[in-house]
């Protein structure tokens, strides 16, 4: 297995460098779509004066430095956004990389759950260490060691991602009992027709009427759909490695980051991006 032989060789062993350079295309048009829908959807306005999001940035660094970030968020989602099309089309990658990777650093200072942004720092950061990110959208693969170290990096992110998610699901009763996302549903169903952005949420009206209450039965379906994601979370990083169950575990990964993002469509959709793209990484 090629991952098992690239430690071994202290990452010499050679790799198809095609697989980190679609890697490169894949995250930069996921993020690209993440700074698209701030701006689409009240991100341009976000430290407007009088905006919620000021008086907490003057809460929490204080009116002058406040004022810093404010003046420096409008030209700098520009230009991560524009950033992140070059970085997509193979335009100085390295150079896009690290405008990427500043803009999204910068979300550090102001979003109170930035777990995408995490997420894409480090994936930005095993892409930072490549030696060969290709130009243009042109794939290369002629077997080089310029990349298997940054292939390397990306199967152990994602597997970190998602063993480090099934172990804090195990850890909650909430959620191992289904209790947690009986709960959210409901409150969903009795709050959708709130909310101030359309399609915040695409999940069908079939599933809603079944599953959108908390009796007994839907307590116990969420049990079972709980246990079926802590165990996908932990059987998809080897099994994305074993190039005879591959497909098979792409296709439930696939599944899986569908049904996740159709509970928080504006917000799930860069991580759910983010995470799919690290897929090409696993195989040789």
């Amino acid at each position: 297995m090629w991952f098992f032989d690239a430690i071994a060789s202290g990452f010499r062993s050679p790799t198809d460098p095609g697989r980190v350079q679609l890697v490169r295309i894949l995250y930069g048009t996921a993020m690209f779509i993440r700074s698209a829908l701030a701006i689409g959807q009240g991100g341009w306005a976000l430290f407007a004066p009088g905006s919620l999001s000021l008086h907490h940035a003057e809460q929490r660094y204080g009116p002058t430095r406040s004022r810093l970030l404010a003046s420096a968020y409008q030209p700098m989602l520009i230009a991560r956004t524009a950033a992140a099309a070059t970085l997509a089309a193979g335009l100085a990658p390295r150079l896009s990389l690290l405008a990427v990777l500043a803009g999204a650093a910068m979300n550090l200072l102001y979003l109170k759950s930035p777990s995408a942004v995490r997420l894409s720092l480090l994936i930005g950061g095993c892409l930072l260490v490549a030696g060969n990110l290709g130009h243009g959208l042109h794939l290369e693969h002629q077997p080089s060691n310029a990349n298997t170290w940054a292939q390397t990096l990306l199967v152990i992110t994602t597997t970190d991602l998602y063993w480090n998610s099934a172990y804090q699901k195990l850890r909650s009763a909430q959620f191992r009992t289904g209790l947690y996302l009986a709960q959210w549903m409901h409150t969903y169903t009795q709050l959708k027709d709130r909310l101030p952005y359309r399609r915040q949420h695409a999940i069908p009206d079939v599933v809603l009427r079944h599953t959108g209450n908390l009796t007994p039965r839907d307590i116990r379906l969420w049990r079972l759909i709980a246990i079926t994601v802590i165990a996908a979370e932990i059987a998809l990083p080897p099994t994305l490695l074993i190039p005879q169950t591959a497909p098979y575990a792409a296709a439930a990964g696939l599944a899986m980051h569908a049904a996740f993002t159709c509970l928080r469509p504006r917000h799930l959709i860069t991580f759910s991006g983010l995470t799919l793209s690290t897929y090409i990484a696993f195989a040789v």
